[in-house]
């Protein structure tokens, strides 16, 4: 066992997880996926893939998931390109509005997340479309995944199909389970408890429903 992961987290395997009410959602993208931006900007739009990844460098990283309910899975390999140069070429052609401090990514499935601006803009945060040295599938998040390492996993929205800028924080579908930040270094992995409560009030038995969940659907 690794002695190197955070506070609370055990290693487990790499396994399609989320919300419940999500478990039976098997959205399928079909060729010519389309990612519409907009939310507070100028010139809301639609992108194919092909235009997001010509605004970055290809890049691989190697980087380890945590999820807020305490497993986590080590050492995945993800290709795509920085969030960050998608931004900078976003911004010529959508222009957010100068206040907008928050951007949501919402997957096909109809689940969102929000992350703070400038935590999306960190260097180790990418849009994915390959892991282990294979395209991604539907259950891992194909055509284009959200990778956050330093965030808790139920900010790497899968399939995404929708980025809108915001000038106010929006939980989403998480509610209550959703940090703002979501840090895994900080635990901040809701906002009513402090880490270390969170993780007393999350039993085994839920964590395997849930994962189970999703298995039964693959």
């Amino acid at each position: 066992m690794r002695v190197d992961l955070p506070p609370g987290q055990r290693p487990a395997p790499h396994e399609p997880f989320g919300l419940p009410q999500f478990g039976g959602v098997r959205a399928l993208s079909g060729p010519g996926h389309r990612v519409s931006v907009g939310g507070k900007a100028r010139h809301p739009a639609q992108f194919g893939i092909d235009d997001l990844f010509g605004a970055g460098e290809r890049l691989t990283r190697t980087s380890d998931l945590h999820c807020v309910t305490q497993w986590s899975a080590v050492g995945l390999t993800w290709e795509g390109v920085r969030f960050a140069d998608v931004y900078r070429w976003l911004a010529e052609r959508v222009i957010p509005h100068p206040g907008a401090r928050w951007v949501r990514f919402t997957g096909l499935d109809g689940y969102s997340s929000t992350m703070y601006l400038e935590d999306a803009l960190a260097a180790d945060v990418i849009l994915a479309d390959r892991l282990s040295d294979s395209e991604l599938t539907n259950a891992f998040g194909a055509p284009l995944r959200l990778v956050a390492p330093a965030h808790y996993g139920y900010k790497s929205v899968k399939q995404v199909c929708a980025i809108d800028f915001l000038r106010s924080y929006d939980p989403g579908q998480a509610r209550i389970v959703s940090h703002p930040r979501g840090r895994v270094d900080r635990e901040e992995r809701g906002r009513l408890l402090p880490g270390r409560l969170w993780r007393v009030a999350v039993t085994p038995g839920q964590i395997e429903r849930v994962r189970a969940l999703f298995r039964a659907d693959l």
